[in-house]
């Protein structure tokens, strides 16, 4: 009898993704034993209704674009396919539907964490996965007792690394070189993505 396989969930806006995002997906993978980690990308997620910069479609390419040569890391259209807003326990019965032997890993950052008691039915969430959570610089320890024994650390280095920052600089026309893959790094150069409108 084979053993179950173990997917991390790995949801986002990913607006644009960058090296962290991809060292997170790797930690899951090593530390948990995952079989593999989908990147799925965030259509209409409802607590950035007015925040995405980029859209669905460009992002799902930059995802794709980073993870080419990662055998073990695939992106996922599920919720850009799903109409309605993007919401994650959707997305959980979804995947369960195509895998239902699997054991599902939902990857978030502590932040996250903290805010999933309000999140739209975090119950059912809580059945179909375990969490896996990755620390944030400057969040506090503090968390909802429901959510105590529900999740656990991933052993990661915190990193200051975020999309805003990346937005920012390619903004501004400086280098990005050294916090994107190089083909994220060139596909936004290509397709003038998060550049500057004059």
């Amino acid at each position: 009898m084979s053993k179950a396989e173990r997917i991390g969930v790995y949801g986002g806006t990913f607006d644009p993704i960058h090296n962290t995002h991809i060292e997170i997906a790797r930690a899951a993978l090593e530390r948990v034993r995952l079989d593999r980690v989908l990147f799925v990308v965030a259509a209409r997620p409802p607590h950035k209704r007015h925040e995405v910069f980029a859209e669905a479609e460009a992002r799902l390419a930059l995802v794709q674009a980073a993870i080419a040569d990662e055998p073990r890391m695939e992106a996922s259209r599920v919720e850009m396919d799903r109409r309605g807003l993007s919401f994650t326990v959707d997305t959980l019965r979804q995947i369960r539907q195509n895998a239902p032997d699997a054991a599902l890993y939902l990857i978030v950052g502590y932040d996250s964490l903290v805010e999933l008691p309000g999140w739209y039915e975090p119950e059912a969430i809580l059945e179909m996965a375990r969490l896996l959570v990755v620390p944030r610089p400057g969040v506090p320890p503090d968390m909802p007792s429901v959510l105590e024994g529900k999740f656990d650390l991933l052993p990661f280095q915190e990193s200051p690394l975020s999309s805003t920052e990346v937005r920012r600089r390619t903004a501004s026309g400086e280098d990005i070189s050294a916090l994107v893959p190089p083909a994220v790094a060139r596909m936004i150069r290509e397709k003038r993505l998060y550049h500057a409108h004059s």
